[in-house]
C-alpha cells in the first residue's frame, strides 16, 4: 500500500472547501475532541509516521491525503479541528460537521472529562446530521497508561451505545491501529455512499415508470 501526504493547508474561520483542481475527495474526515487529547498527533501520525509534541490548539488544519487503498487510488480529506470550541466558535463547528462524511472522536485515557464531552460531541452530530453518523471512537494516549481514568470497557460500552467502532492507541508509540482507523472509516463512508447511490437510482427509475405509466393511461383511456 503506497501512502504519502502531498498538501496541507490550514483554515479558520470556516469550514474547508475542496479544491476544484484534480481529484475530488473520497472522503471527508473530521477529527473532533476536546483540547489536549492528541488530535493533530493522531493526523501527523497517520500521514507522515512521525510524532511532533506540540501544536497550536487554536488553528484547524486540512490536509489533502493521496494513496492507494483497496488497489484503487484514494483521496481523503481530513480536517483536523481546533481544540474544544467556545460558543461563538459553535456556527463554525456546525459548518465543519455538516462537510464532514465521517468522523473520528477522539479522548485521553488520562483524561475523563475528554471521554465524557465524547459523548456529547456524538450527539451533536447525529443532531445536525439528521442521522446516525460513520464514526470512530478513539481512546488516544495508551502511553500513560500509569495515568489512566478511562477503562477499556468503558470506551467499549459506549462506542456500542454510539454505534460507532472503538480503538485505544498511542500517536506518540504510534501502531497499525492508526492506519486502521483512518481507513476503515473512509471504507465506511464508500459503502454508505455506494447504498445512498443505488437508492437515489431505484428512486429515480422508479419515477421514470411511473411517468410511463401514467402515459399509457392516458393514451388507453382516450382511445
Amino acid at each position: 500500500m503506497q501512502m504519502r501526504m502531498t498538501s496541507a493547508s490550514i483554515n479558520k474561520g470556516k469550514p474547508p472547501e475542496s479544491s476544484n483542481k484534480g481529484k475530488q475527495p473520497d472522503s471527508r474526515i473530521v477529527i473532533l475532541g476536546n483540547s489536549g487529547v492528541g488530535k493533530s498527533a493522531l493526523v501527523v501520525r497517520f500521514l507522515t509516521n512521525r510524532f511532533i509534541w506540540e501544536y497550536d490548539p487554536t488553528l484547524e488544519r486540512t490536509y489533502k491525503h493521496h494513496t492507494f487503498l483497496d488497489e484503487e487510488p484514494t483521496v481523503m480529506e481530513i480536517l483536523d479541528t481546533a481544540g474544544q470550541p467556545s460558543p461563538e466558535d459553535s456556527i463554525q463547528q456546525e459548518g465543519n460537521i455538516r462537510w464532514g462524511d465521517g468522523f473520528i472522536l477522539v479522548y485521553a485515557i488520562n483524561d475523563r472529562h475528554s471521554f465524557e464531552s465524547a459523548a456529547a460531541l456524538k450527539h451533536q452530530l447525529d443532531h445536525i446530521k439528521k442521522t446516525n453518523v460513520q464514526c470512530m471512537l478513539v481512546g488516544n494516549k495508551m502511553d500513560l497508561l500509569h495515568e489512566r481514568h478511562v477503562r477499556t470497557e468503558e470506551g467499549e460500552t459506549l462506542a456500542q451505545e454510539m454505534s460507532c467502532a472503538f480503538y485505544e492507541t498511542s500517536a506518540s508509540d504510534g501502531g497499525e491501529e492508526i492506519s486502521e482507523i483512518f481507513y476503515e472509516l473512509h471504507r465506511d463512508i464508500k459503502r454508505r455512499k455506494m447504498v445512498e447511490s443505488k437508492g437515489r437510482r431505484r428512486s429515480s427509475a422508479q419515477q421514470v415508470k411511473n411517468v410511463f405509466n401514467r402515459m399509457l393511461n392516458k393514451i388507453g383511456s382516450s382511445s
